[in-house]
């Protein structure tokens, strides 16, 4: 079993941080930690997550019993409660203690059934959360080069998003801006498509015109901030083909 495939791993993580990942499986699952740091990395994201969940909800303080057994289940506390001593030891109760130890045993294994329960439902929700948001296919690129032949932006493009990239070989003018434009190939007047990102990159749709044979290139125009105030391209400085992949 490939225990790295991500949506198994991601699903492994939860149950083990949830705490439903028991025996056998949670001690493997550990080994795997300590072998694979994608695993490691896996399961301190899930406890990012599920602190974050926790602290959403209201402090519930315990009974002060709740304390009070714990610390003689230890060994660090002696009890003379008889009801504890019936609970805990092999003494046969009275008949009247036989139906409250078994109402208690019914309300324990609901209070387990619900919080089982609640913790599925938890881990379903986050197993949703974080399914990976499937990537767009590119299907055409343009690289727009300055006059060295270097590359300034790379722009990929996919059925519904055009992600514009910045190379390090970019370099911003303060008074200046840089707007996109399509080329038709009928000749017609370049379309513009926005302003060029300065740093990084961004990601905007895909016109829908794009990525038919209506379009020759794409263009890049030096203009004043904010772009061209006539609707077409002032001084154009870069023409990038639109090239299939």
């Amino acid at each position: 079993m490939n225990y790295l495939k991500e949506e198994r791993l991601n699903a492994l993580a939860a149950e083990y941080v949830v705490g439903t990942l028991r025996g056998k499986a949670r001690t493997r699952y550990q080994k795997l930690m300590m072998q694979y740091q994608a695993v490691s990395d896996a399961t301190s994201q899930w406890e990012q997550y599920l602190t974050g969940f926790a602290e959403t909800l209201p402090p519930v303080t315990p009974p002060e019993k709740v304390w009070e057994n714990i610390q003689v289940k230890l060994g660090h506390k002696a009890t003379n409660d008889a009801e504890f001593i019936d609970k805990t030891t092999h003494v046969k109760p009275h008949s009247d203690n036989v139906v409250d130890l078994e109402k208690e045993k019914q309300k324990r294994w609901k209070n387990l059934s619900f919080i089982s329960t609640a913790a599925a439902m938890v881990l379903a929700v986050l197993l949703f959360v974080m399914q990976p948001v499937p990537t767009p296919e590119v299907s055409h690129i343009a690289v727009v080069n300055n006059a060295d032949n270097t590359p300034l932006w790379v722009i990929e493009v996919s059925d519904t998003t055009m992600n514009v990239k910045v190379t390090d070989a970019f370099v911003a003018l303060a008074d200046k801006d840089y707007e996109l434009w399509m080329v038709p190939a009928n000749g017609e007047a370049p379309i513009s498509l926005g302003l060029m990102p300065e740093a990084n990159g961004d990601t905007r749709a895909t016109p829908d015109i794009l990525l038919d044979q209506s379009i020759a290139a794409l263009a890049v125009s030096l203009e004043a901030p904010g772009g061209s105030v006539t609707g077409a391209p002032t001084e154009v400085l870069y023409i990038a083909p639109i090239v299939s992949v």
